[in-house]
């Protein structure tokens, strides 16, 4: 193939395919968990996330699920007394996917590239039927040319349900002070 200028076109670039980490239906017991364990979780996590594979993504999630984003300036905010960014229980956040998946999401369609990293994992004592887990994280966003981020730390509540790994809370604390370098915060974090 060429272009006008009779110069040979490049090739069209295809995205990579999706190499699995693991199964979101890994079974794992909340005793037997370590540190591996919990990393190739969230591996499994950042990876559906940065392929859009929102449903699948939403499997991950106990069904009493929460995902919260704390304003910038109130990171200890809580949400039934305090204005936050995002505060989903498990209906507005499957509809959170919905949306994300249709034409209506306009800040998202077409969808941003993104690339959610993480570091610095601590898993907790269990408490309960709860292990703590805390991350640091960085998610890179790129649509229409421009390039954003985001910085801050995971908050994880995992538990156990039939023997599965499930998030029953998600709390995204960002360590900017504002949003302006990345604009808004349509995607989920």
């Amino acid at each position: 193939m060429t272009t006008t200028t009779g110069a040979p076109a490049a090739p069209a670039v295809q995205p990579a395919p999706i190499i699995r980490l693991s199964q979101p239906d890994v079974v794992l017991g909340l005793d037997a968990l370590g540190r591996s364990q919990v990393e190739d979780f969230l591996c499994l996590e950042a990876e559906l996330l940065d392929a859009w594979d929102l449903d699948t993504w939403l499997t991950l999630f106990a069904p009493e699920a929460s995902y919260v984003v704390p304003c910038n300036d109130s990171p200890d905010g809580d949400p039934a007394r305090d204005l936050v960014l995002v505060d989903d229980n498990a209906l507005r956040l499957r509809l959170r996917v919905e949306r994300l998946n249709s034409r209506r999401a306009h800040r998202e369609y077409p969808h941003s590239r993104t690339n959610h990293q993480f570091s610095n994992v601590v898993v907790g004592v269990r408490e309960g039927d709860e292990l703590p887990v805390v991350a640091s994280f960085t998610v890179w966003r790129f649509r229409n040319g421009k390039a954003s981020y985001y910085v801050g730390k995971y908050h994880y509540r995992f538990v156990a349900i039939d023997g599965r790994l499930r998030i029953r809370s998600k709390r995204v604390v960002l360590d900017m002070t504002t949003l302006r370098p990345a604009g808004d915060l349509a995607i989920i974090l």
